[in-house]
């Protein structure tokens, strides 16, 4: 069939859109190869044109907050948040403050877990679940976990809440949702350290800040989320509902938001991990609990404790997915009417039986009600000793890849992407937007950098460039392989699929413990805490990339007469490559979160300055480096989407 004649020209620009990319792009290389003779405000952001952000938003923050009076809001609502965390806090591990009720056993809340993981999917994931709050009271860390889940319990319902809500109005209200993108877009690449600083400023240290800090961080996904769910949902659906005489309201509530229940649930997983990760990583603005212990053990270098700690993380992670999967994955169960409420409500029995035997026996065994400290299993000097012993035996090697990579490899690049003028930077970019996009992608690319450049903090963004691009080079050099070995076997590929399900869970700061405890406090543990973070994504989508190629296409290449190599270069790989190239996204976007989460061990890119600008609650200079961050986010991200879609064009994906 013959092209539609509008469709020719658009075929025969890309051709020209490439070349000309190419022109801009040896322009960059021309500026690069004439540093020498170029003038020093084409080299590095002049003074002029450098712009006082960091200013405008702190006058803009003082004149919020002090001149509309907007902290007395701010402290109002972290008021009532602090009720409520004083209800969870007493009610899990005695906080001593008012309302004083609880805290409850721990042998009552191991039966809760327990029950809520049998009735959500059964025997495996009630063991699970109950198992995991077992370990952590039997190794003395109840209230260090108590403390971090009283805040999760606080904080997940209201950011489902705002999320839920927000996602309505940008369904029903489409300048709601014009005004949602870019903000959520912005909001959603931005490191987690950007959030704290406003927050510390409006409400200060400790508990309820961690809360309104997670709070802020967990809504976005919800948002998106109710919003996909409720753009699906069939016009079928709700015209059947308003030929039943229901109201916009009734509609919402009995038709369009049950139809959105899949989506909407996946919104409430996704929230309740992100609220885990924040939960932990609030502990550098004084919130209590594992993460803030953790935080200390690794300062101290304490590998043993710190991997004691590390494994409770890890567990209340699993838990906490597997059982908001299992929540999304569940039908409802119907009964005949006249069905007895025991055998209705059998688990629920089972869970109050047990509960009140198990508040008997703390009255009566003290062990059953908490596990002080001095009587905890501990397992933390085995785990020296084996980890001493590994180090020790693995340290010819550690000690040569860290001055292999320092000497030859780092240093030499870092120098190298600070040697760049920032204009053949900005150059590039729009070379490189103008191949992808042409000139809207050219002048959003070029946009960004620019934005950089002028933030004050060129040398910064460069450092954590070329830390991300290293990482992600690595990450591609490993994730590739290891996707397309596991993809040619169904078993390897669940198998692969599962460990990446399961790592993805963790939250970030699990991943400095092995790398720390490997090369120690260096740019070369920073960057393999971002290798492994970053490989989850990469060998998942490369996985799922080339198993969803289409099977017909590959018995063609068999009749065909094509080898397995034929088939996967010219066949499975090709067709493969956009679900790939989100893959590559998300690596980028998780290694940018981990180099700033890095930071934490001594880097010198903009992890660091962010960290200082916490510590101070300079909210000008946080939000300045977190929009620089972000910054190079959005503009690997606008690449690869806007490839990857007129990729899935080409290929007649979509």
């Amino acid at each position: 069939m013959t092209a539609p004649a509008e469709d020719v020209p658009a075929v025969k620009r890309t051709p020209d859109r490439i070349r000309q990319g190419q022109l801009i792009l040896l322009a960059a290389c021309v500026l690069a190869a004439a540093k020498l003779w170029l003038p020093e405000f084409l080299i590095r952001p002049a003074e002029w044109l450098v712009l006082p952000f960091a200013d405008w938003i702190n006058w803009l923050f003082v004149f919020v907050k002090d001149d509309l009076g907007f902290i007395h809001v701010t402290r109002a609502f972290a008021a009532g948040i602090e009720w409520m965390l004083d209800v969870t806090a007493n009610l899990l591990y005695g906080r001593n403050r008012w309302p004083r009720i609880g805290p409850i056993p721990w042998t009552v809340v191991a039966i809760t877990a327990a029950a809520v993981g049998y009735a959500l999917n059964g025997w495996r994931l009630a063991a699970l679940s109950g198992g995991t709050f077992v370990w952590i009271a039997v190794m003395g860390q109840w209230k260090w976990s108590m403390e971090t889940l009283s805040v999760i319990v606080v904080a997940a319902p209201i950011a489902i809440l705002v999320g839920l809500l927000l996602g309505i109005a940008a369904w029903r209200r489409r300048w709601v949702e014009r005004t949602l993108n870019p903000i959520l877009n912005i909001a959603q690449s931005l490191p987690h350290f950007a959030y704290m600083i406003p927050v510390v400023v409006f409400i200060g240290v400790g508990p309820k800040s961690g809360a309104v800090v997670t709070i802020i961080f967990a809504a976005p996904p919800m948002i998106r989320m109710t919003l996909l769910g409720l753009k699906k949902v069939a016009s079928e659906i709700t015209e059947s509902g308003k030929m039943c005489g229901a109201n916009d309201w009734q509609l919402l509530r009995y038709v369009r938001v049950p139809s959105a229940r899949t989506e909407i649930l996946v919104g409430i997983n996704q929230v309740i991990m992100q609220c885990l990760a924040m939960v932990v990583l609030a502990s550098f603005i004084g919130m209590p609990g594992l993460g803030q212990k953790l935080l200390q053990l690794l300062q101290a270098l304490k590998i043993g404790r710190s991997i004691e700690i590390g494994v409770s993380i890890v567990l209340i992670a699993i838990v906490l997915d597997q059982c908001s999967k299992a929540w999304v994955e569940r039908e409802p169960v119907h009964f005949e009417k006249g069905t007895a409420w025991i055998a209705r409500n059998s688990t629920l029995a089972a869970w109050g039986a047990l509960s009140i035997v198990a508040f008997i026996l703390a009255l009566l065994v003290p062990l059953a009600d908490e596990v002080p400290r001095n009587r905890a299993l501990t397992i933390y000097r085995e785990i020296d000793t084996v980890v001493d012993w590994f180090i020790v035996a693995a340290d010819p090697v550690t000690q040569a890849i860290r001055a292999f990579l320092i000497v030859y490899v780092l240093i030499p690049m870092r120098d190298a992407y600070l040697w760049l003028p920032f204009t053949s930077v900005i150059a590039f970019s729009a070379g490189i937007g103008w191949c992808v996009g042409g000139l809207r992608s050219a002048l959003v690319c070029c946009s960004f950098v620019l934005l950089i450049a002028m933030s004050g903090w060129w040398d910064r963004a460069m450092i954590t460039t070329y830390m991300v691009s290293f990482a992600v080079i690595l990450v591609c050099m490993i994730g590739l392989p290891l996707g397309i070995w596991a993809s040619k076997n169904a078993v390897r590929a669940k198998t692969i699929l599962l460990f990446c399900d399961t790592a993805q869970t963790f939250p970030s700061f699990i991943y400095l413990i092995p790398v720390v405890m490997l090369f120690g406090v260096n740019d070369v543990a920073a960057i393999g805490a971002v290798i492994v973070f970053g490989l989850v994504p990469m060998t998942r989508y490369t996985v799922e990339g080339l198993r969803a190629v289409p099977p017909e296409l590959v018995e063609a290449s068999d009749m065909c007469g094509a080898t397995e190599r034929q088939k996967l270069w010219k066949v499975k790989f090709p067709m493969a490559l956009p679900t790939i190239a989100v893959g590559l996204n998300q690596t980028v976007l998780f290694s940018l979160f981990m180099v700033i989460i890095a930071a934490f061990i001594g880097t010198q890119d903009l992890g660091q300055e962010m960290q200082r600008a916490l510590s101070s609650t300079d909210v000008g200079k946080g939000l300045v480096l977190g929009l620089c961050v972000a910054f190079i986010g959005l503009l690997v991200d606008h690449l690869i989407l806007t490839w990857s879609s007129d990729r899935k064009k080409a290929l007649g994906i979509e």
